[in-house]
């Protein structure tokens, strides 16, 4: 028998991490228990020692007890939680990331943390190009002004008018499994399009219609520039004023990915002066952003809350991708996800 912790919130709800375990071969009889964290409803943030987390260390604590598996999306797994639940082996964390886990003190008490690779790539890839094409045709702007009775036929005027993708040379900065799925989107728009990662292969890129060049040339050149970075130390704030100064005069800026990468600081002056054309943000330095954020009463900003990963495929999706894993582990086998497999060495 395998107590298993489903610790799930109004997302990925643990009903959908209890059904997606069932459907695997387990190879033993399995006891659920479920916890559900206020994520979406309440913010997500950092509890403990461990950040982008739902929900009370002292609610996980009680509800581990004698649990060997957990599957989570938002739980925060801090040093205090992983030192109360002494019998824990695999946490399952259905993001691209386990942040909500203390990894170090995970692998110190050998217990293997899980993720869930491209769970949301399809969603996130279908929401920047949204985001793209709402910002190069005024789709938000025209919309919130017709419903104020006001008929903005100037957007025809040509210094008002909008851009296609077509022909539109757009840098990607990341190509990771949604960079490339927005790159095959562009494609088939008709965009040359244009990606700047330190670890994608050029002659792979080449095969797929796409120019690897080095950041400073993709920015010069992109008059739509998108983020798609995993936010790393190396990454953490890689596009600031430097950077933007390069971009070709007008350019659109997307980012969909992780608020750390862009230092937001300069983007009104620069929407103001015309330097960038239009602003489109689903992620944020600080989220949410305060009311008096300077990006508020900047113009030409579109902003989302968060929404790129958010459609029903993703939370099924990545239920099944952490279930497989953990099934996988209680058969006695490699998990395929390990965001620490140096613990099966010991």
């Amino acid at each position: 028998m395998a107590k298993i912790l489903a610790a799930g919130d109004g997302f990925v709800a643990p009903e959908l991490f209890v059904d997606a375990l069932r459907g695997e071969q387990t190879g033993t009889e399995l006891e659920f228990r479920t916890l559900r964290a206020p994520w979406p409803h309440e913010p997500f943030g950092a509890v403990g020692t461990v950040d982008e987390a739902s929900g009370s260390e002292q609610e996980l604590i009680a509800a581990l007890d004698g649990v060997s598996v957990t599957l989570t999306q938002m739980a925060p797994f801090t040093d205090t939680v992983l030192a109360a639940a002494p019998e824990l082996k695999f946490i399952g964390v259905c993001r691209g990331g386990p942040v909500n886990v203390d990894l170090a003190a995970a692998t110190a008490r050998g217990v293997l943390v899980g993720f869930a690779p491209g769970r949301n790539a399809a969603a996130a890839a279908e929401f920047a190009i949204g985001l793209m094409l709402a910002a190069l045709r005024r789709i938000p702007a025209s919309d919130g002004e017709l419903k104020q009775g006001t008929w903005r036929g100037d957007y025809y005027a040509y210094p008002n008018a909008g851009i296609e993708l077509d022909r539109t040379t757009v840098g990607l900065v990341g190509y990771g499994a949604i960079g490339r799925i927005v790159a095959r989107v562009l494609r088939a728009f008709g965009s040359r399009v244009l990606v700047a990662d330190p670890y994608a292969d050029a002659a792979e890129l080449h095969t797929e219609g796409v120019e690897l060049v080095e950041l400073e040339t993709l920015l010069r050149n992109s008059s739509v520039l998108s983020l798609h970075a995993r936010l790393t130390e190396e990454t953490r704030q890689l596009i600031g004023r430097e950077q933007l100064e390069l971009l070709p005069e007008g350019a659109v800026l997307v980012n969909s990915a992780r608020g750390g990468l862009l230092d937001y600081e300069p983007l009104p002056e620069l929407l103001r002066s015309g330097k960038l054309g239009a602003l489109a943000l689903d992620v944020y330095d600080i989220e949410p952003p305060p009311a008096d954020w300077p990006l508020h009463s900047a113009p030409n900003v579109i902003t989302t809350p968060h929404l790129a990963g958010a459609t029903r495929q993703t939370a099924h999706r990545a239920a099944h991708i952490v279930a497989r894993d953990a099934a996988r582990f209680l058969r006695g086998e490699r998990p395929e996800h390990l965001a620490n497999p140096d613990v099966l060495a010991r």
